[in-house]
């Protein structure tokens, strides 16, 4: 059996004392392994354990595999299978690609001289056993999500069991082999099987045989056995075709023949072809990686074999992972997410009609659809890469053209590999790039390969041994290896791949492939031919209108006066988004009684765990907004017209540059205009518009315009001709196009008034436009450049001076930066890519409407309808017509709160009555904030919704009390930064006299606060003196400790500290954005805790950068249980459509908590935009995540906490209804300590002191404790009313009890169309009460390696007496997060910096991930062999050594030893690496110091202390961001320069004395440590290499001693200070 050889590893301790026993003892005096999350309950246990498992036998109920079961019914589970016998393309729906996500583990092994074996299968098994951890499990914790091997076919396996049917040795030739998973049911069986034959034989192929694959069902887990097909291999002969690639095409034409005669069958969605080939086959299903060899017994037969292996272990996030969507596909297999799926299906989709190449020999029609939205992202990335490989591409070129890597200002490929960049650039206008993070492996059976996405956000590393075998995995140590034999280790970088051709057995690296590729057209020629740039036209130089015309066109296109003065004019004058605070405390666009314009219906989604958003700050090296105008040709043939297009540089046009894309020959533009008429009546008016336009549109194209350009621009505006809104006109075309087969034939420009913001200018591209000319925006800007008020502003040195045509570009700059941004929120680089994406989700439209222009887009709550749609246009059209019309734009209130204005949540009489409440502890004044809330217009979902009850009243005094409600009360993350000191203090010294939770934010928190105060007297402590109203026994501590992107503050002592750890994914107030501080808000104080400089502004990284996709953030949970076990661990996320997917995901990944915000939290600050159009209602959020999660029966497993806009009683109860456990109160409890909403936090000018870091304003704060502890005890009084009211005793009765809500009977202004029935739908409670989901322990990691340490004497022993000892461990990939649990120890005894002690310890092997993690000073551990991604993360001393073993077959500075992202956060400490490291090395490094010899690109990103060598090559993007510490890297090739990030840092040589010894001591430390012979030659020919070495230097370290040589010169008094 393949797994024996990797059964039971002891782990060596080299230590004279018997084996010790490992138990800790519970509370009944057993050892608990809790088996839940990754750690799924393993057929082999790694260690021997004297212990009782307990089992979940609990999860797994009949009652949720039903809901399991259905999707069979209900979903085709046959990928490309579709029902529609017509063909009409059908555009993707978002709800269909929510519930299929995915992430893995993956890898290949091929032979290079071709050499068939079967230990190459062996390999692979084992390979996936250890690949265990990056895999989910389902709740019987023994279906596993899926895995499988691809590999060549076996014919020796075949033949003998030919051979026992009497059936002759096959013709490998012209014989192929389908794997097929085939209904349960007999009769069905057979009648699929008759559709297969008949087809084949209409095809002309002989069918061989039947062979039913031997499996063992009794070890699949219990979901995976209700949905197990019955697995068949087919042989079948083809007897015309000669060729490898005929032979394919006709078996691919075979496969779509027979799914599309599935489609119709009732079985239809039971049929599904694995492969179908005559060189590879796939094994594969919904099985834990251990289980693959043991299901399938020809996987264990030795006369299984093959030169080579791809396998695949998937985590997917969704609810219910399905047999086929197990991988690898039939050509990939995909670790990753591919963001913008939906405008990839619908482009394939609209490419259906122009596709054709000979090759076909006219049967295009039989190989349709190409896509299906049903299936994963990867098989629909599977499915394109099958038809380009299948139309005669080589498999590598099809990857290139798919998934293209960032070759734009890309130092190396435009200087040595021009041809490359012209492959690319010919493809762009093409094919629109398949977004998002993938590490591809692939195999057509002649070639196997890999490759990586644009931005490396998977690992992939690879070695080649001796014997002529080369690797490739997501981890390393996947496999017992001799090192001796290795030649080589390397890892793939951005947008890298690596090729092995079987038949010639040459490996080809990076630039080799796509040298290949490239050269083989002169696409270099084609595009300087054909391509045309659109050249740069000037900005008009003055107004076109008059002023009465300008404000009539800003009236009727719905323009308020915050529009122009806040956004419009902020943009003409900085240059960029402005910045505001708080949050979006408005009613939705929907039940607002204002007008609103139909982009406020529309919120972006963004990413969240399953992938990461990007940083556009500091990476927008792999970003472009570039984008082709023009028609799309045939993909499938090649040739020099498909690069006839225009080429913009970004979608934003002046009006000169549409003047000459409309003066282009060769587009044949069409001008479309977009009005409709009202003079009959508007009921049908709209409608009747967008058919006409549609109809237009058709017949341009039809008739050869490349390009529409739909404009709202008239000479005269007409009360009886008001324009369509422009989003919705843009929507309207680009569906009817799609759906008629000719949107490829052109492309939409929108000519429109009404757009100025980003987010509008994000929809209008993302529903379809390739570029938008803003007319009234750019004529607003000019306006306001022109006007008195600004030109005096200017002249007195109160405003910078921009010219005219300067504040025109200014607004265009902003407006390219904020699509920037939103691209990079949901992880997308490419406008090419968001263009028609629909990355968005519609809150308050009827379905008719979205079924016309947003096909495809979920709006769950439904609303407005047509008519309805065009009386709110009217409504702003009138207002330029009106005579008594004002003569200057009207303020509506959305941005600021102004009376008479939109109804904000938080305002000043709300604020005022709550003052008075909690200040006089008045219950009567209570009640008249209560009653205000009541009386309140509609402003959330909430309001729509009222109780219901089957029980009588019951008296309050049977109520539970009003403390024990109060324990499930937390406040909302406000980092000390963003709110002054004594805020954070009094906020978290109330929840902690309540016992409810506090939040510490981001940024770390002050270790004083941790002890109960003793000193107090009279309401003052000296600990805290700027504090009052405090007793003795107080504590300030903030029980849930927040680990955020930025890591500031972030140590092992904070972390050790904490009674819960939140890691903070996304925030409501602005989800896909880092937090981000005002520099004048980092005093000296905030600077100290979060180790930064003073002054400095923060801005944390959009991403996690561990945290790239759901294994990802499955190890982080995993590494803060281990420096924490005690620490409940929660993940905070952002409501959106498919967050239930992704709350199963957290779940499996082993979290103990899950938040769900709201997108009206509040922020400390953030660009208005996002501010307004990310993130949607908690009430959606909560009720999906909470409904998903009992269909998978994880919903025991979390407890749920939301948060967002919550004031009330009313709020909590509603929200335990929709399933809540826990309610977190965030912007109001700041109100109750004395905010007064003057929503100026980003200033720092804060009236009352609570968000401001300013001494003299912090003196005014008015707050104390005992305020915030009478609101929360008057919100517990007021849910002990209703659940009274209601007839319940405890609020466990009623959590997850929508039947207990109904509709309110209330009119809404502006429509009955509004649907609840999402929110109030039931799918069950949960099995345990919330109680005991809130009580039940943390969830453990299992046993792991450092509890064997700790339960070692002689480490307990120095480590309680602080003593001095060595010791020597064996390590291998599967020991995660090794040392983090000791480094929790000694952090929680001594502090960060308190431990006099050693442990120095040596580990031997391949270390898993987040090796070494989170180290405290006295800690010096030392690894020999290598290690994976997050290597010293976090780490805040000690020291830290990885080499290669002795005698390696490879030169060490040449091989990768560590992963990616090593040292994020790290605070302290020392590392030494002989050999590479991934990306991002250092990333968020505050104080520690690094030698390593070579990285991968963006290394030092962030920095903001500490010191970085590198010795050797670095990848691109070096110090991008970098606002502290230095770096010193050899340039010995002169090639440093172009890839460094010169925005931020200076680069000088080594000059400055002190530098100099800097480097030269660090360089000698790591030679003494690590022997390195690279260190030693630099150091035996030092005067030779000092001048080759650069230095990057911040500005904040400009006059260090390190970095500035004339230093000594300033006299020695000065020194002294810096040391200091």
């Amino acid at each position: 059996m393949a797994l024996q050889s990797v059964s039971p590893i002891p782990h060596l301790l080299h230590s004279s004392s018997p084996k010790p026993s490992i138990l800790a003892s519970s509370n009944n005096g057993r050892y608990f392994i809790d088996f839940v999350g990754l750690h799924c309950k393993s057929k082999r246990t790694r260690r021997k354990f004297t212990a009782t498992s307990r089992t979940f036998s609990h999860f797994v109920s009949s009652s949720k595999v039903k809901a399991v079961l259905d999707f069979a019914r209900n979903n085709n589970a046959s990928e490309e299978s579709d029902s529609r016998s017509d063909l009409r393309p059908k555009v993707a729906s978002l709800d269909d690609i929510l519930s299929e996500r995915g992430a893995c583990g993956v890898g290949f092994i091929a032979n290079l001289e071709n050499k068939e074996s079967h230990g190459i299968i062996k390999d692979a098994l084992t390979a996936l056993g250890c690949m265990e951890h990056r895999g989910g499990c389902g709740a019987d914790n023994d279906s596993g999500d899926g895995s499988g091997v691809m590999t060549s076919i076996p014919w020796e396996l075949f033949n003998s069991w030919g051979n026992e049917q009497g059936i002759a040795p096959f013709d490998k030739l012209h014989t192929a082999v389908g794997m097929i998973f085939l209904p349960k049911d007999d009769d069905l069986l057979k009648e699929a099987k008759r559709v297969i034959v008949n087809t084949f034989q209409q095809e002309g192929l002989e069918v061989l045989g039947w062979r039913p694959v031997p499996v063992n069902a009794s070890i699949v887990g219990y979901y995976a056995r209700e949905t197990m097909p019955n697995i068949q291999q087919v042989f079948v002969k083809a007897v015309k075709e000669e060729t490898v690639e005929d032979i394919e095409r006709e078996l691919y034409i075979c496969r779509k023949l027979i799914e599309r005669a599935a489609s119709s069958e009732t079985w239809g969605s039971e049929l599904y072809f694995c492969s179908l080939s005559n060189q590879t086959i796939v094994y594969k299903g919904m099985l834990r990686s251990e289980a693959l060899g043991l299901f399938y017994s020809d996987l264990q037969s030795d006369l299984y074999k093959s030169p080579f292996a791809i396998y695949h272990r998937r985590y997917s996030t969704n609810t219910s992972p399905r047999w086929p969507l197990a991988q690898p596909m039939r050509f990939l297999g995909h670790n990753g997410e591919i963001n913008t799926i939906q405008g990839n299906l619908n482009w394939m989709q609209s490419r259906e009609s122009s596709l054709k190449s000979s090759v076909w020999r006219g049967r295009e029609n039989e190989i349709r659809p190409f896509g299906n939205p049903k299936a994963s992202d990867s098989a629909n990335l599977d499915s394109a890469a099958e038809l380009l490989i299948r139309s005669g591409r080589t498999a590598e070129e099809a990857l290139m053209i798919l998934v293209p890597e960032a070759y734009k200002n890309h130092p190396t490929l435009m200087i040595k590999y021009p041809e490359v960049a012209d492959f690319y650039d010919y493809y762009k206008g093409q094919m629109e790039a398949w977004d998002g993070p993938a590490l591809l492996l692939f195999s057509d059976g002649k070639t196997v390969g890999a490759c990586l996405d644009r931005n490396g956000l998977r690992p992939a590393r690879y070695w080649r041994t001796s014997d002529n075998v080369v690797y490739v995995a997501s981890e390393v140590g996947v496999l017992p290896m001799d090192e001796s034999k290795v030649t080589m280790k390397g890892r793939l970088g951005p947008g890298m791949m690596i090729a092995v051709d079987l038949t010639s057995g040459q490996v080809y690296e990076n630039t080799e492939v796509k040298k290949r590729v490239a050269l083989s057209n002169p696409f270099g020629k084609w595009i300087k031919e054909n391509l045309r740039s659109l050249k740069p036209v000037n900005f008009l130089s003055g107004t076109i209108m008059d002023n009465d015309a300008i404000l009539r066109h800003q009236q009727a296109f719905g323009y308020s006066s915050e529009d122009v003065q806040l956004v419009i004019e902020t943009m003409a004058s900085q240059g960029k988004e402005p910045t505001f605070c708080m949050g979006d405390d408005i009613p939705l666009a929907i039940l607002s009684q204002k007008p609103h314009m139909l982009y406020d219906y529309f919120k972006q989604r963004f990413a969240q765990v399953t992938n990461p958003a990007i940083d556009p700050l500091r990476e927008g090296l792999v970003m472009s907004l570039e984008i082709n105008i023009g028609k799309r040709r045939n993909i499938l043939e090649v040739g020099p017209e498909n690069a006839s297009q225009v080429i913009l540089s970004s979608p934003v046009l002046n009006e000169g540059e549409l003047e000459s894309l409309l003066n282009d020959p060769s587009l044949k533009p069409q001008v479309l205009p977009t009005f409709f008429d009202i003079r009959k009546g508007v009921d049908g008016s709209l409608e009747k518009t967008l058919n006409k336009l549609c109809e237009a549109a058709d017949e341009a194209v039809r008739n050869g315009s490349q390009l529409l350009v739909l404009s709202d621009r008239s000479d005269v505006l007409e009360p009886t001709r008001p324009a369509v809104p422009i989003l919705l006109a843009v929507g309207a075309v680009h569906q009817h196009l799609i759906q008629n087969g000719l949107r490829m034939s052109a492309s939409i420009v929108a000519d429109t008034a009404q757009c100025f913001s980003t987010h509008q200018f994000a929809c209008l591209v993302g529903f379809g436009a390739s570029a938008i000319c803003p007319y009234l925006a750019l004529e607003t800007c000019r306006q306001w450049r022109l006007s008195n008020k600004t030109v005096n502003l200017m002249r007195n040195g109160k405003m910078p001076t921009v010219t005219i045509e300067q504040a025109q570009k200014n607004f265009c700059k902003a407006v390219k930066s904020g699509l920037l941004k939103i691209l990079s929120k949901m992880g997308i680089s490419l406008l090419s890519s968001y263009c028609g994406a629909q990355i968005f989700e519609i809150y308050g439209l009827g379905k008719e409407i979205v079924d016309l222009s947003f096909c495809g887009s979920v709006s769950k709550i439904g609303g407005l309808t047509f008519d309805e749609l065009a009386r709110e246009t009217l409504s702003f059209w009138v207002k330029a017509f009106s005579e008594d019309t004002a003569k200057r734009l009207e303020n509506f209130g959305f941005i600021q709160f102004r009376p008479g204005g939109e109804y904000h949540g938080n305002n000043p009489e709300m604020s005022k009555l709550l003052h008075k409440a909690v200040r006089q502890k008045s219950e009567s004044a209570f009640s008249v904030y209560q009653q205000h809330l009541a009386n309140r217009p509609v402003n959330v979902l909430r309001d729509l919704l009222e109780f219901k009850s089957d029980r009588t009243p019951i008296p309050v005094g049977k109520v539970e009390p009003a403390v024990s409600i109060v324990l499930r009360f937390c406040t909302g993350g406000m980092s000390l930064g963003a709110i002054s000191r004594e805020t954070h203090e009094a906020i978290a010294i109330a929840m902690n006299r309540l016992g409810g939770k506090s939040n510490s934010g981001e940024g770390g928190e002050d270790p004083i606060r941790w002890r109960p105060l003793t000193d107090v007297f009279d309401g003052y402590s000296p600990t805290l003196p700027h504090l009052k109203g405090l007793q003795n026994g107080d504590t300030a501590t903030s029980a849930i400790k927040q680990v955020a992107s930025g890591r500031f503050g972030v140590t092992p002592m904070f972390l050790a500290n904490a009674d819960q750890l939140e890691i903070k994914i996304a925030q409501g107030a602005k989800p896909g954005e880092g937090g981000q501080l005002p520099g004048k808000k980092v005093s000296a104080y905030i600077a100290r805790l979060r180790n930064s400089k003073p002054g400095v502004p923060l801005i944390s990284p959009p991403p996690h950068h561990d945290i790239y996709s759901i294994e990802d953030l499955a190890q982080l949970i995993f590494d803060l249980h281990q420096v924490n076990p005690k620490a409940k661990v929660s993940v905070k996320l952002v409501a959106e459509a498919g967050i239930g997917t992704v709350a199963s995901g957290v779940a499996k990944g082993n979290a103990d908590v899950i938040q769900i915000s709201g997108h009206d939290g509040g922020t400390g600050a953030s660009p208005i935009s996002s501010i307004k159009h990310a993130g949607g209602p908690w009430e959606l959020g909560l009720t999906e995540t909470h409904q998903t999660l009992i269909e998978n029966g994880l919903r025991e497993r979390v407890i749920l906490r939301v948060d967002g806009g919550f004031k009330s009683g009313v709020d909590v109860l509603t929200a335990a209804a929709m399933g809540a456990d826990e309610y977190g109160f965030g912007s109001v409890a700041m109100i109750a300590t004395g905010c007064v909403m003057a929503r100026i936090c980003h200033t720092n000018n804060c009236p009352v002191g609570v968000a401001s870091q300013r001494e003299e304003l912090r003196a005014r704060f008015p707050g104390v404790p005992g305020d915030l502890v009478n609101f929360f005890l008057y919100v517990a009084e007021e849910v002990r009313g209703m659940l009274a009211q209601l007839g319940y005793e405890k609020l466990d009765d009623i959590i997850g009890r929508t039947d207990l809500l109904r509709p309110r009977d209330i009119s809404l202004m502006k429509t009955q169309h509004l649907d609840l029935s999402y929110i109030l739908s039931n799918v069950g409670l949960p099995k345990w009460s919330s109680t005991e989901i809130r009580n039940q322990d943390v969830h453990t990691n299992g046993p792991v390696l450092d509890d064997i340490l700790l339960a070692d004497p002689e480490i307990s022993d120095a480590i309680d007496n602080e003593k001095v000892i060595h010791k020597n461990v064996k390590i291998y990939n599967v020991d995660r997060a090794a040392c983090g649990r000791i480094a929790g120890v000694i952090a929680k005894k001594y502090g960060d910096t308190g431990f006099a002690g050693q442990l120095n310890i040596t580990f031997v092997g391949s270390a898993g991930q987040s090796f070494a993690c989170f180290l405290t000073p006295g800690m010096n551990i030392r690894l020999i062999g290598e290690s994976n991604d997050y290597v010293g993360k976090g780490i805040a001393g000690g020291e830290l050594v990885v080499v290669p073993v002795d005698n390696t077959g490879f030169c060490p500075e040449d091989a990768t030893i560590v992963g990616n992202t090593c040292l994020y956060g790290a605070t302290g400490g020392q590392v030494f690496v002989r050999g590479k490291a991934g990306e991002r090395f250092a990333v968020r490094n505050s104080l520690a110091e690094a030698v390593v010899e070579g990285t991968g690109d963006h290394c030092c990103e962030y920095m903001t202390g500490g010191c970085v060598v590198v010795l050797g090559k670095v990848g691109r993007n070096v110090a991008a961001g970098m606002t502290g510490g230095l770096a010193y890297i050899l340039d010995e090739d002169n090639t440093l320069l172009p890839k460094v990030n010169k925005e931020i840092v200076k680069i000088q040589r080594v000059t400055a004395t002190v530098g100099q010894m800097q480097l030269k001591n660090l360089i000698e430390a790591h030679v003494e440590k690590t022997g390195s012979s690279k260190g030693s030659a630099i150091l035996k020919e030092w005067d030779t290499y000092l001048p080759l070495f650069w230095q990057l230097v911040p500005p904040s370290e400009e006059d260090t001693p390190e970095a500035c040589a004339d230093y000594e010169k300033t006299g020695a008094g000065q020194v002294t200070l810096q040391s200091a």
